[in-house]
Order: C-alpha cells, then structure tokens, then sequence
C-alpha cells in the first residue's frame, strides 16, 4: 500500500481536563500520524479557552518571561504574583487570578463585598512600566465584585463620594461613588492596546447579571448580593455619566464582578472570547490555510461545546478555508444533529471498550495514539 504523501496536518486540541494537557494530546496524535504517514507535515498548535493551561498555552506563542513582583491580593495582603511579558513584541499576559483570584485566597473565606481587583491594576502598571503597549487580561476565577475600582485605582482613577472623600475600591462602596477623578492617570494609556479575555456573556447588574450571578460563590450573603447589585445599577450611571458607555447594553460586562464593564471604561478594552485571544495569537487562520485536516479534540464533547468553546472556534475558522475537521474525545454527548450543527467533519471516541473514569484518564495518551494510528490507517487506504 502507498503512503500518502505531502499530507499536512493541524493539530489544535483543548486539554482533556485532569488527563491530558494540549501539548500532551499534540505528541500522541503526532506518533499516531508518523506511524502510517511519516512524512507527514504537522503542525502542533495546542489551544485554550481560558481555563485551566492557559498559562502555559499562551506562553507557547509568546515565548515570554514570567516576572514576579509583589502586590495587593483581594483583601490588601501583600504577595508574590507573576505574569507574562514578550520585551520584543511588547506584550503582557496577566491573569487576574494570580493576584485577584480565588486560588490566592488559601484558607481564607472568600468576601467579595469586600474584596479588590487592585492587585490586577498593580500587575498591569508593573507591565506598562516594563514597556508593555499591549496587555492581554485573562478575568476567570476572579475573588472579587468591586466592577475594576481596585484595576483603575493602581493606575491613577481615583473615586470620590459625594463628600469628596476617596473611597477604597471594593464592592461594597459601589453604590457611594459620586465621581470618578482622572487627573493623575497613568501617562499614555489610551495608548495601550487592552484585550480582555472574557467567556460570559452577563450583563453589568439585573437577574443574570455579576452579583446575582456569581456573588454567592465569591462569599456574599443574599444581602450583600443585593447590596452590591444596586451597588453595580448605580455605577454604571457613573461609568455612562463620566465615559459615554452604557455598560449594561454590553454583553460580558459582568465578567468578574464587573470588570469586563469597568475594563471598558478605565482601560479602553476589547472584550473577546478566550478562545479567539489564543487563536489570534497562534496565527490560526494563516497556518491552517493549506492544512489537508485539522485533528482536535477535548476531553468531553457536550452542550458547552456547541457554545463556544476552543473546538467551536476552529470549525469557525475551517470554514474559511473549507478544511475537515475531526474531533478525537474522551466522551461525547453529541447526536447526529449536533455534530453537524457544530460543523465536525467526524468525531471518535478513543475509549476501547468498557471502563470506569479512572482508567480512561490514565490510558488517554496511549488510547489517543492508537485511535490516530487508525484513522491514519483509514484515510491511507485505496
């Protein structure tokens, strides 16, 4: 039988979460290709949505030094946080988890009403004075509802009651900002390129929007969740009073307790989808541009798939180019309907028979090798 040659492959896989990470998949889909195609041409482009590896994902592309230095976390406690810096491209990744996150808390309870997002302005004013002219902000696992007061404050805004006193930024002194002074800014920011990674379509303040929505898993009380919900409706008057955007008519404003809306305003930013962040960074669209087949894949195949996720994101930029797509997944919840509906040329689970969790997170790499091994066999067949 004679090998196919001359075949390019793309291979941009989310993570199988808790079993394989991006790179792990692109090495076991890569043997399983050389094994039958080994002059294949493969390009590895592992992918995220902003979850868990997104770190390490975008780091793949910027090729960037992470930079520790100390700052607030969400309860004012001074610690260590990193963030990514390219000096030649110019670009910072922050991740406002690292100092405004959940994850620093440690034992502490979360308190969102109380809480800042000042350690994330300080990590983006360390960037800007590292040179940075475009920052990437990553605003998943946020400890806080204080809408970017604490991101603005480190960067020069100050916010004032109607006394003229200067208020803390955290959620609990929404609703008593009267003005929002602009005077000590940091120089050039409106320079700045902001793209906020933002994978929520909530708005400001109402039923579905940052409080109602994810108060009560940041600590607040059902009076706190009311507190800062009135706290947001009277802000974003503020914010549409001082900037001309009415937050609230934007899709993703409730992101971390409002710091999709404040970035808006305080920083100019973009709100974009995680997934799109990472593709634009991977140069997607021109590597696929003469790909035979795009090999993906995610641990599971279900209804969030269908809404936006990494593996949505290539089919979307496959059809530009009218290349197939196939989805190697640990499970799928899928039907006929939803696989087209998707755009997946085919999907196949790598599972070899009956087994429990455990074991098929633990066999994934070899089952996704055997799995390649075989659909490279197929496609090479007469």
């Amino acid at each position: 039988m004679d090998k196919i040659l001359g075949m390019k492959f793309v291979i941009a896989p989310d993570k199988f979460k808790n079993s394989l990470t991006a790179f792990e998949f692109c090495e076991a889909v890569s043997r399983g290709i050389l094994a039958v195609i080994p002059d294949a041409e493969i390009i590895r482009c592992p992918l995220a949505d902003g979850g868990d590896g997104t770190l390490e994902v975008i780091n793949y592309y910027l090729q960037a030094e992470r930079i520790i230095t100390e700052v607030s976390d969400p309860f004012f406690k001074k610690i260590q946080a990193s963030y990514l810096y390219n000096p030649k491209l110019k670009i910072a990744y922050i991740e406002m988890a690292e100092a405004s996150g959940l994850k620093v808390l440690g034992n502490r309870s979360p308190n969102c009403i109380k809480a800042t997002s000042l350690g994330t302005g300080e990590l983006i004013k360390h960037a800007l004075g590292q040179g940075a002219k475009e920052i990437i902000l990553g605003i998943g696992g946020s400890a806080c509802n204080d809408a970017g007061m604490g991101i603005a404050q480190a960067l020069g805004y100050e916010f004032l009651n109607k006394e003229g006193e200067k208020l803390l930024p955290i959620g609990e002194n929404l609703s008593s900002v009267s003005d929002v002074i602009v005077e000590k800014v940091f120089p050039d920011l409106s320079e700045i390129k902001f793209l906020i990674a933002c994978d929520v379509n909530n708005p400001f303040y109402g039923k579905n929007g940052a409080a109602q929505t994810y108060a009560a898993q940041k600590g607040a009380t059902p009076k706190e969740i009311e507190i800062l919900d009135n706290g947001l409706e009277q802000f974003a008057k503020i914010l549409h009073k001082k900037f001309s955007i009415d937050v609230q008519q934007v899709a993703g404003a409730g992101a971390a307790g409002g710091v999709g809306g404040g970035a808006l305003c305080f920083l100019n930013g973009k709100l974009l989808p995680g997934i799109d962040l990472i593709l634009k960074l991977a140069n997607f669209k021109e590597i696929i541009s003469d790909a035979d087949y795009i090999i993906t894949g995610e641990g599971l195949l279900d209804s969030q798939t269908l809404s936006g996720k990494t593996i949505k994101g290539i089919v979307e930029c496959s059809k530009l180019h009218n290349i197939p797509v196939i989805a190697l997944c640990g499970s799928s919840q899928l039907n006929e309907e939803d696989q087209e509906k998707l755009g997946l040329t085919s999907v196949f689970c790598i599972q070899k028979g009956v087994t429990d969790l455990q074991s098929a997170m633990k066999n994934a790499f070899t089952n996704v090798t055997y799995t390649t091994f075989n659909l490279m066999k197929l496609l090479n067949s007469p």
